[in-house]
């Protein structure tokens, strides 16, 4: 489970536990490990208004600028490993889930390691359909995942037209999936942490989530 660009705090451990309690084990890292620890990099002030998380993403900002292509791809491997070392993992695929710019990430494990994510989804998140050689969505070619992606409303990061052409890449690919807008929601709409937070876009992308997981993962007893 990949963190959006506020970083490990109280709101992605929550997430973490909700997707847990449906009997998957969950790794969350943290992605900015070389700017500091998750304490360290976490909000310090009240980021429940525009201007808190305005002030916020000015110092998160450059965190995400720091994590390039290559070294997000280096970490992802790491990560992949781990999880699937942990006690209580069976053999078998994985499913990746981000916020924001986790989105990203997750959709580049899923072109990373096709073998290995069956599921791929992104909440809100912006860049994934851009004109350069490196955009995210270019990896889904290779992928053999099933995608669910959830776009924030009048998101300047993700146009309608990106949400379509994201939709049209995963068909051409061959592969199942949904690229869609919430209507009314605003970018960052999961974390209730934040100014953002819209409770009814979240429970039904946590629903969709966990369907998505169902189909492509198994059914797990909850823990």
């Amino acid at each position: 489970m990949f963190m959006d660009a506020f970083g490990l705090r109280p709101r992605i451990d929550q997430i973490a536990r909700e997707v847990a309690s449906w009997g998957y084990v969950v790794l969350a890292p943290n992605v900015f490990h070389r700017d500091g620890t998750a304490d360290e990099l976490a909000p310090t002030g009240d980021i429940t208004t525009p201007e808190g998380m305005y002030a916020f993403f000015q110092q998160a900002g450059p965190r995400i600028g720091h994590l390039t292509t290559e070294l997000a791809l280096a970490d992802i491997t790491a990560y992949l490993d781990t999880l699937q070392a942990l006690p209580g993992v069976q053999p078998g695929p994985v499913g990746v889930v981000g916020f924001c710019m986790g989105g990203r990430l997750a959709l580049r494990a899923a072109g990373l390691a096709p073998q290995r994510v069956a599921a791929c989804a992104g909440f809100h998140v912006s860049g994934l359909v851009t004109d350069q050689p490196d955009s995210p969505h270019l990896v889904i070619a290779g992928s053999t995942a099933e995608y669910l992606f959830a776009h924030a409303d009048n998101d300047r990061g993700l146009t309608p037209a990106d949400s379509a052409a994201l939709g049209d890449t995963i068909a051409r690919a061959g592969l199942r999936g949904t690229s869609e807008i919430y209507a009314g929601s605003m970018h960052g709409y999961t974390m209730a942490d934040t100014a953002a937070w819209n409770e009814a876009a979240y429970h039904r992308a946590m629903d969709e989530l966990r369907a998505l997981f169902a189909r492509t993962l198994g059914e797990s007893e909850a823990a």
